[in-house]
């Protein structure tokens, strides 16, 4: 079926409502992009942040009618007569095709590989985790979460036990285990990812070495490996609770976290963890240290 996007310029205040108006008006879907190439970071809990300068895309039927759209929308107050709008046609494809090609094998080190499941390992003496985008954050993509998988291929990890706080997809304690470790605890806040991290560790035949808790729920434990991939306010509340998994001489890392927080979230843990020096990749950090005996 042939498509046409109609995009529209609103400020953060009118975003949401213009997005409404036009599902209300036949839009199939609706998207909110950056007009200024302006980043968003760290939103507080339950905020949904939108740029000063916001384009809204409605997906419509070819067959619509967009000059009625138009004036409907002209009767909208904070559009009025005479708005900015563009029109693009959308050639007749298979999205879903195409969306599975835009995502590839990935290789974070010589020994550790990102693999969909509809494509074949490249390597298949490495250590390769099967993962689709989905439910859940974290395939690999994002410079967080490779910046942890990097860290954890270069760790002596046979017969490790690992937290993985804020699982997530679960992606770094299966690489964990693939990469040698005995077991994985999974830690999240969200039944959604919980459930993610389950579906994965089976995929990845590390069902068995891998369990997953609600924070309520969480296991008093010592760990050798605590990876912790999630952002820099829930990194520093949360320190004393994270810090309780790291075992005697064990090791912290730690991503989700901006250049310029670093010192903050660091901070949060010293003197317990002794820091090595920061790594960062487009304005994100991985923080990594080994406990310091009391």
């Amino acid at each position: 079926m042939p498509w046409i996007q109609l995009t529209l310029s609103s400020d953060e205040a009118h975003a949401r409502q213009l997005g409404d108006v036009l599902i209300a008006n036949g839009a199939q879907a609706v998207t909110y992009r950056d007009g200024k190439d302006a980043p968003i970071f760290e939103p507080g809990p339950g905020e949904i942040q939108l740029w000063d300068h916001t384009l809204v895309t409605g997906l419509f039927d070819a067959a619509h009618d967009m000059r009625g759209l138009v004036k409907r929308l002209e009767q909208v107050k904070y559009l009025g007569k005479g708005f900015a709008f563009k029109t693009d046609p959308l050639e007749d494809k298979d999205w879903e095709r195409e969306w599975m090609d835009n995502f590839k094998p990935i290789q974070f080190a010589s020994n550790l590989w990102v693999v969909p499941s509809w494509h074949q390992a490249p390597d298949p003496s490495a250590a390769n985790i099967l993962l689709d985008p989905g439910m859940a954050f974290g395939t690999g993509t994002h410079p967080t979460t490779a910046l942890c998988l990097s860290w954890l291929a270069k760790q002596d990890l046979a017969g490790k036990t690992v937290v993985d706080f804020g699982c997530g997809s679960g992606i770094l304690g299966i690489a964990a285990l693939k990469l040698g470790a005995a077991r994985c605890v999974g830690i999240d806040i969200d039944r959604q990812a919980l459930i993610a991290t389950r579906e994965n560790a089976e995929r990845n035949d590390v069902g068995d070495k891998f369990d997953v808790y609600l924070p309520s729920e969480q296991p008093t434990m010592a760990a050798d490996i605590v990876v912790a991939n999630v952002l820099a306010g829930p990194l520093q509340e949360l320190s004393s609770v994270i810090l309780g998994y790291v075992g005697e001489h064990g090791y912290l890392c730690m991503s989700g976290i901006l250049s310029r927080q670093a010192d903050d979230v660091m901070d949060a843990y010293q003197p317990a963890i002794a820091f090595n020096p920061v790594t960062e990749q487009d304005e994100w950090v991985m923080l990594n240290g080994q406990r310091v005996s009391a």
